[in-house]
């Protein structure tokens, strides 16, 4: 028999331990078929999306689709239904894949672990291989972890695990460790290659997966894209048609024009939509960051989701998914609770409480939490409501009627930016990117659990209100030399803080000059994760 022919893709990364488990042949066959495939499409679309917001810039406005309004209009179409395994999603964990998080997020309690490759995870090579091995080794229960501390985590019964849902990088990501004829390939074909190749026949056999959720999309003609990346991979390894199933993080301003046709899209292989709300928020600051004074966001804080522009984007998806029979799913809870301060910890769970108990009145049928000592709370909002039923998708919402203007409408909100904020976005900003750069992607700061959109609102903020020429309430206008004295003082009270060791083994300054430049840059730079990539140390 001839020897098989060498994959056409070339591994860079350094040698992780066990890679081999992971980087084998006809898994980099597999990877190597879909960039060659795909990777074209994905770059069209990549410049669709700059098309896009080159009109955004001109106009200032949005619309629904003219184009599309027979999808909109037929009400006879609906998703396919969804597998047991995600019948009932009523609480959610998320969290990078990390041996610990991934023992953690399956014992956890929640119906659902979002295992995530991308906001909460930095991509280090590292990351990315053991990521993989550690869902692998997960789905064959070979995996424990003991802390440093000698405490020993393992799994629990199959029974009582959380059905995992994997989300890989956005489009606009490539894998400088996987290339193929010297071009890097996205880092969504490589997260979502591996995962399917490695467990998807496992994972189908029995009854649970392979589930994706697919961030940062911006348009129905990227689900589409998804959608044939599903029908290829599907026919490659010899599964039925419709055995994926994928929810869709509405994350971005222009997807929220166009919920209905991105789940017409996937229809085969669409389980729902979620509400992502902080990279909501960045998109909005992003596409309009020149559209002038409406289009300037206060405080993050202050932005909650009941202001005026945020309840019609919820409750648009919430009608969408139960009118095409998908599950909706509410926003991230990020708080973390401190075991030092009761009284922090009884004010921020009174506000997840209220946040949670808000959605399932909404309609939505599930919603996300970053903490596993936030599970019962959301659980019981939502069991509250839906009792023992899986789901509240006969609630039509029928009421609800959402006009372009509305999901654009953030001079209705009356707060208005402050410095305390800005000093905020200049923490959190800086911590953030320091970890991420040491290869940390969810990161506990001020007792939130931040990530990396967390970090693009920071920045983009920063970016807005210097550009818009905000004047705080005390007379201060935001500017450059403002920004860099708030910045250079957080530096150093960071290095007091830290002591000299501390500070000199971590990324301080690298992390101030990086947020500095994606914040300050007179050219806008897409995504801080962009730039801060380059900077990875693998």
């Amino acid at each position: 028999m001839p020897a098989a022919a060498p994959s056409p893709l070339t591994v860079l990364g350094a040698p992780v331990a066990r890679q081999d488990e992971v980087l084998t042949a006809p898994a980099l066959e597999f990877v190597a078929a879909l960039h060659e495939r795909f990777t074209p499409r994905r770059d069209a679309l990549l410049a669709r999306r700059a098309e896009r917001r080159a009109e955004i810039a001109r106009t200032g406005t949005l619309d629904f689709l003219a184009e599309t309004a027979h999808v909109r209009e037929d009400p006879d179409w609906r998703v396919a239904p969804a597998p047991a395994a995600l019948e009932d999603r009523r609480v959610e964990i998320t969290g990078p894949t990390d041996r610990k998080m991934t023992v953690n997020a399956l014992n956890s309690g929640a119906r659902v672990w979002l295992a995530d490759f991308e906001d909460a995870s930095s991509p280090t090579w590292e990351n990315v291989v053991l990521g993989q091995l550690n869902l692998i080794d997960a789905f064959a229960r070979r995996i424990d972890f003991t802390s440093p501390e000698g405490k020993t985590y393992a799994l629990r019964p199959d029974a009582e695990l959380a059905t995992v849902v994997v989300r890989p990088r956005g489009w606009h990501l490539d894998e400088r460790h996987l290339t193929v004829g010297g071009r890097a390939v996205p880092g969504a074909l490589v997260d979502f290659g591996l995962y399917f190749f490695h467990n998807a026949r496992r994972l189908a056999e029995s009854g649970k997966g392979p589930f994706f959720y697919l961030p940062k999309t911006e348009s129905h003609l990227e689900a589409r894209l998804w959608n044939d990346v599903f029908v290829f991979a599907q026919e490659r390894l010899g599964l039925p048609h419709g055995t994926v199933r994928a929810t869709v993080l509405i994350e971005t301003i222009t997807a929220a024009y166009e919920m209905e046709e991105i789940l017409h899209e996937l229809r085969d292989h669409a389980s729902g939509l979620n509400a992502g709300r902080w990279d909501y928020l960045f998109s909005l600051i992003k596409n309009f960051r020149d559209a002038g004074e409406r289009f300037v966001l206060p405080d993050r804080n202050a932005v909650t989701m009941t202001v005026p522009f945020m309840r019609a984007y919820t409750e648009l998806l919430v009608r969408t998914c139960h009118k095409r029979g998908a599950h909706a799913i509410g926003g991230m809870a990020a708080f973390i609770p401190s075991r030092r301060d009761p009284a922090v910890n009884e004010a921020a769970l009174a506000k997840v409480r209220a946040d949670k108990d808000r959605e399932a009145a909404d309609g939505f049928d599930g919603s996300w939490v970053a903490h596993p000592d936030l599970v019962p709370i959301a659980r019981a909002s939502f069991d509250a409501v839906l009792g023992t039923r899986p789901h509240q998708k006969d609630r039509l919402r029928e009421d609800v009627r959402v006009t372009a203007a509305q999901l654009i409408a953030i001079d209705e909100v009356e707060a208005r930016p402050t410095y305390d904020g800005l000093l905020n976005a200049v923490r959190v900003g800086l911590r953030y990117i320091e970890a991420w750069l040491r290869g940390h992607g969810a990161v506990a700061i001020f007792n939130l659990m931040e990530d990396a959109a967390t970090a693009e609102i920071s920045r983009s903020q920063i970016w807005q209100w210097i550009n818009a020429g905000v004047v705080f309430e005390g007379g201060e206008k935001a500017t450059a030399a403002l920004v860099r004295e708030v910045a250079s003082r957080e530096l150093a009270a960071l290095r007091a803080e830290l002591g000299e060791e501390a500070y000199a083994g971590g990324r301080w300054r690298e992390a101030h000059d990086l947020l500095l430049k994606v914040a300050l840059d007179e050219e806008y730079v897409e995504f801080l994760t962009l730039p801060a990539y380059g900077r990875l140390e693998d």
